[in-house]
């Protein structure tokens, strides 16, 4: 197979989005990791709002060697069918074709819900099936996993179900009935409390310890080195790049999507790293408040500016022209999530 080019690159996908899954979220401008997982949030939280007898199953699907079973001429169909060259993948190879994973994102794109209370959402081969129970029928959540399996059936991937998980976000106080297991070609799939999707640990109550005391974990095994640094005596400047570069990325990463639901005790060892780079480095350094709001208000402003991004509707401009709808929130933790959050930043008047 050839290389990749800007012939099936990001040009493509700008100018062509009428063809591609609006919820497959890699290699599109104006797309990443934060877009998946709020979206998935905010569907979870959107539908278990509405109503307390609602709940959520996600089911987080790992392949087989996704990248190199792809059989080309079944690849090279569908690269036609998004109108693209058919050259790019060599159809004369008798062995599979090995994918990068942007020529994957467009192999998948007609791998889509079809029904209204689910979703699948990817980022290249992160893929989640995300169902919205109601009144304990689970039905079209069933028949969406055996349709996408039936899906990679015929289209050559494989599902590893021994590293196939699913999570269930249930806030009812009472289970009226058991949850019908998951069987994926008759292999029962693992329910978990939790799971790192897109470098995220999700929860099975939404709550964020257990991602920030990983993310803690990170930051302080490189906070040694930053110690290191300081002892060969390298300028603030170089320490201070050091910090940003290689321990704020850590314990910042996708912070739009969790920071704002964060409880105060979960916050604080976020915050003693923090103080600890401070005194390393001798120099004041961002807030983790600061840059979660700074990185909400703009992540927000380019969905909006952005009129194909899956999650645009949701800000609306009230007859005023001046302020945006808010989204109604029956529950503390909806009303902290991103959206909610973005829209209230979006409609404070700037500080005088």
């Amino acid at each position: 197979m050839q290389s990749t080019n800007s012939t099936y690159g990001s040009p493509y996908l700008a100018t062509h989005p009428h063809t591609l899954d609006p919820l497959q979220f890699a290699y599109r401008p104006n797309r990443s990791t934060d877009d998946a997982i709020s979206h998935i949030l905010h569907s979870s939280l959107t539908h278990i709002d509405s109503n307390n007898r609602n709940y959520v199953r996600l089911l987080f699907i790992d392949y087989s060697s996704a990248f190199n079973t792809i059989v080309p001429i079944k690849l090279a169909s569908k690269l036609m069918d998004l109108g693209l060259n058919s050259s790019l993948c060599n159809v004369g190879a008798p062995q599979g074709c090995v994918l990068s994973p942007l020529l994957y994102s467009l192999y998948t794109h007609d791998c889509v819900s079809s029904h209204s209370s689910t979703s699948i959402i990817k980022f290249a081969d992160d893929t989640v099936v995300l169902g919205l129970i109601h009144n304990n029928n689970e039905t079209a959540y069933l028949v969406e996993v055996e349709k996408l399996t039936s899906w990679c059936q015929d289209n050559c991937l494989s599902l590893n179900v021994s590293k196939t998980k699913e999570l269930i976000v249930d806030f009812r106080k009472r289970q009226q009935q058991p949850y019908t297991p998951l069987m994926i070609s008759g292999t029962p799939v693992e329910r978990v409390s939790s799971f790192k999707y897109l470098g995220v640990n999700i929860s099975e109550d939404l709550t964020w310890t257990s991602h920030i005391q990983t993310q803690v974990k990170k930051a302080r095994q490189k906070l040694y080195h930053l110690r290191q640094l300081r002892k060969f005596r390298v300028s603030p400047a170089i320490l201070k790049t050091f910090y940003l570069g290689a321990i704020e990325s850590v314990l910042t990463q996708c912070i739009s999507v969790w920071y704002g639901n964060s409880s105060s005790q979960d916050c604080k060892p976020l915050q003693r790293v923090v103080r600890l780079a401070e005194r390393i480095t001798g120099s004041a350094l961002p807030s983790l408040q600061d840059i979660y709001l700074k990185r909400c208000k703009n992540r927000a402003v380019k969905i909006i500016k952005d009129s194909i991004h899956p999650s645009n509707h949701l800000f609306t401009l009230l007859p005023s022209g001046k302020r945006f709808r808010s989204l109604m929130a029956k529950t503390e933790r909806f009303r902290r999530s991103f959206f909610p959050q973005a829209i209230r930043l979006l409609n404070s008047k700037p500080a005088s």
